[in-house]
């Protein structure tokens, strides 16, 4: 489908809310715990919906005198939120499931079936409005979400055949269980994910000391310390550190400047900042900036 990401997302979330509305009622009608576990699973994939849409239009607002980094990061404070409300759903469906094991109810089967389909069908036109093979890590989660509530609607379509089948009830909690379990893990990788960007870890597939050692082997280069690598948002990825050249002219420094960026935007490094110093500038040859308060607290102090 030749559409933009922003109106995939529109499409995606429009048909998400629709197929959640149907799994409530149905859940309801029907007494099925597998059908509205998929519904609060439903709930997660509109805010995740929400989300994207929302990041993929505040992405594009350029960086001002109130965020000079840009507003990437407040879509990661809703992604924040929506972690979090995946783990209380999740735990909130294992308690029920817990409930049914000790008492289970009759369950409409030929309801929850006929809500089930629907339900199934709505996910597997949303993965094909959203299409597959995104490099936009936006949609590419977005995605993962659908992918994610296609296989659990699936799972309450399995259920539903086993007790019209079979009569044991039980298999409508263990799939709300397996369900939960779907969320929860979702839930978990992406309060992972945010809380590592907030506290500015350094992102995953990079090698700080690695990226040191390839400047220190450049040409006129003699050593790099107080290096930062920190993730400005999920795809954006930030450098800055101090390079010890040779004493030679503006021009000279600026090439080997260039050079640094160049390598560092090759290895995946959206914003660099390189402070460079001749070799007539003393250094404590450390990798890594060192926040000395004994010592901060002395300057003052004299």
């Amino acid at each position: 489908m030749n559409l933009t990401g922003e109106k995939r997302l529109v499409f995606t979330l429009l048909v998400t809310l629709a197929i959640m509305a149907g799994e409530v009622v149905g859940g309801f009608l029907s007494n099925s715990l597998a059908l509205l576990s998929d519904a609060g699973h439903m709930i997660t994939d509109a805010l995740a919906i929400a989300l994207g849409l929302v990041a993929t239009r505040i992405s594009k607002r350029p960086s001002d005198r109130k965020a000079t980094f840009g507003y990437h990061r407040v879509g990661l404070l809703a992604a924040l939120i929506n972690g979090l409300s995946l783990l209380i759903i999740a735990v909130l469906i294992f308690y029920e499931s817990y409930e049914r094991f000790v008492k289970p109810p009759d369950v409409d089967i030929p309801v929850m079936l006929a809500i089930a389909a629907l339900g199934l069908a709505g996910n597997l036109a949303m993965v094909f409005i959203l299409g597959h093979g995104h490099k936009d890590l936006t949609l590419k989660s977005v995605w993962l979400h659908v992918l994610g509530d296609t296989l659990s609607s699936a799972g309450v379509i399995v259920s539903g055949v086993v007790i019209y089948f079979t009569g044991w009830t039980y298999a409508d909690p263990v799939a709300s269980i397996l369900i939960g379990g779907v969320i929860i893990w979702g839930g978990v990788r992406l309060v992972r994910d945010t809380m590592s960007i907030f506290l500015n870890l350094t992102p995953r597939g990079f090698n700080v000391e690695a990226l040191a050692k390839k400047i220190t082997e450049m040409h006129d280069v003699i050593d790099v310390h107080d290096v930062h690598l920190w993730p400005v948002a999920h795809d954006r990825v930030a450098f800055s550190a101090h390079v010890l050249v040779d004493d030679k002219s503006l021009k000279e420094v600026e090439t080997t400047k260039k050079n640094i960026e160049n390598m560092l935007k090759d290895a995946g490094v959206d914003h660099s900042t390189l402070q460079i110093e001749c070799s007539c500038v003393e250094c404590d040859n450390n990798l890594f900036c060192q926040i000395k308060g004994d010592e901060h607290e002395d300057t003052h102090s004299h």
